[in-house]
């Protein structure tokens, strides 16, 4: 059934708003899973289609999955004999990319189809690929379908040429079974990486060096089993943030790990906004009076503002006066959704990487779409800046990520709803 979310702008955000499990976290650490012959329960886990996307993957491949709770599941996956993970299932989403690592640690074969998720243009696993042969496995491609295979796993040497979150947990999950000692260089430093190496090394990995820009894994023959609570969404709690600051509202965002949004917090005190850092929470306010100012930015990979974060604050900026710019420096092609704040009253324009948004007095609600997973959040803040009604299409993306999303806005006070299209 086809649904639209509709918002009727202008209103402030206040109150609270609790942050889910971390996406990027849970799709990296449930294939890892697959490494593991004993139950493994993930606590913290969002509730969203990704992930539950990804468990019926792993169900697939034969993996038992038990649900104790909507963010509790025990996953075994000692029944697992296939390599071979549903076609259907995998060209909905990026993340099961992280299914070669996974299948090559555990079985040394895996033959999948070419992963899909949002479209940003090129997104090559060229590094994925060159880690792998290092470890020694031959990798083949024919008609958009993988072919992996390896004799045993040996610890390597590997260089990545540009950072990259996906290589780097491929890598991991391929290494933590291989004999000898691997390390991986120019490797990326998100949370998620840092997580997946908490959750390998509770279940007897020998991970060192994750959070820098250097990895050092010795192999070990066998994983056992345990608990583990995934971190706290970054990109959820950022998305809020600025929402916050959009709406010139009054917001605390709690169950987080305030370190992970500094780079966030940064560029909203730059803009004006009012940024309060407490243990697990955080507040974001506007004062009366406050006059925004314009700011630049990079995407770039962390500890640098996030990708993921792009096109909310892209969003936040378009009624800031005087003229912001903000440079992609990750994926090729994410400004598509530029086109529908456009639509809004945006002027923003697009010369390659870079957007340059010259500040309007404000954003008119209209029918627009969310492009992708993180545009649809953007899409969202819009329509809460929006004077008048915004109705947002293909929401299907937002719910990739996001965990009750419109009911947490309802709960801060805006005026958003999910029907259905008739």
């Amino acid at each position: 059934m086809l649904e639209k979310i509709v918002i009727k702008g202008g209103g402030k955000l206040s109150g609270e708003v609790s942050i889910s499990g971390a996406k990027n976290a849970a799709v990296a650490i449930i294939p890892a899973c697959l490494l593991i012959n004993a139950n493994c329960r993930l606590e913290n886990l969002p509730d969203i289609k990704d992930v539950n996307l990804y468990l019926k993957i792993l169900e697939n491949l034969g993996a038992s999955i038990k649900y104790i709770d909507a963010h509790t599941v025990d996953i075994d996956c000692s029944g697992v004999t296939s390599v071979e993970p549903d076609k259907s299932l995998i060209e909905k989403m990026r993340g099961s990319s992280y299914l070669i690592g996974a299948l090559l640690g555990r079985s040394k074969k895996c033959i999948t189809k070419s992963p899909g998720g949002c479209d940003f243009g090129t997104r090559p696993i060229d590094q994925h690929i060159k880690g792998f042969e290092a470890l020694g496995a031959k990798i083949k491609t024919e008609y958009a379908t993988i072919y992996a295979e390896a004799d045993e796993l040996v610890g390597s040497n590997v260089y990545f040429d540009v950072v990259s979150v996906g290589a780097t947990v491929n890598i991991i999950l391929g290494a933590v079974k291989a004999k000898g000692v691997t390390i991986i260089e120019n490797a990326a430093k998100e949370p998620h990486i840092v997580d997946l190496a908490n959750f390998l090394n509770a279940m007897g990995a020998n991970i060192r060096g994750a959070g820098t820009d250097t990895i050092r894994i010795k192999g070990v023959s066998n994983l056992h089993g345990g608990t583990y609570s995934i971190i706290p969404d970054q990109i959820e709690a950022g998305t809020f943030m600025i929402a916050a600051a959009a709406t010139r509202g009054d917001v605390t965002i709690t169950n987080i790990i305030p370190r992970h949004l500094e780079p966030i917090s940064a560029k909203l005190i730059e803009s004006g906004a009012k940024v309060e850092e407490y243990d697990d929470k955080l507040r974001v306010y506007v004062p009366e009076r406050t006059v925004f100012k314009k700011i630049n930015f990079i995407a770039l990979p962390y500890p640098g503002f996030p990708t993921d974060m792009q096109p909310q604050l892209v969003t936040f900026l378009s009624t800031v006066k005087g003229t912001s710019t903000a440079r992609e420096g990750v994926w090729d092609n994410r400004f598509r959704y530029v086109a529908e704040l456009i639509r809004m009253g945006a002027d923003i324009n697009v010369e390659g990487k870079l957007a340059i948004i010259n500040g309007v007095n404000n954003l008119m609600g209209t029918t627009v779409r969310a492009t992708d997973l993180r545009a649809g959040a953007a899409m969202i803040i819009a329509g809460l800046m929006a004077d008048g009604v915004t109705e947002i299409y293909d929401i299907y993306h937002i719910d990739r990520g996001y965990e009750n999303f419109e009911e947490k806005f309802i709960k801060l006070g805006a005026d958003i709803k999910r029907v259905q299209v008739v």
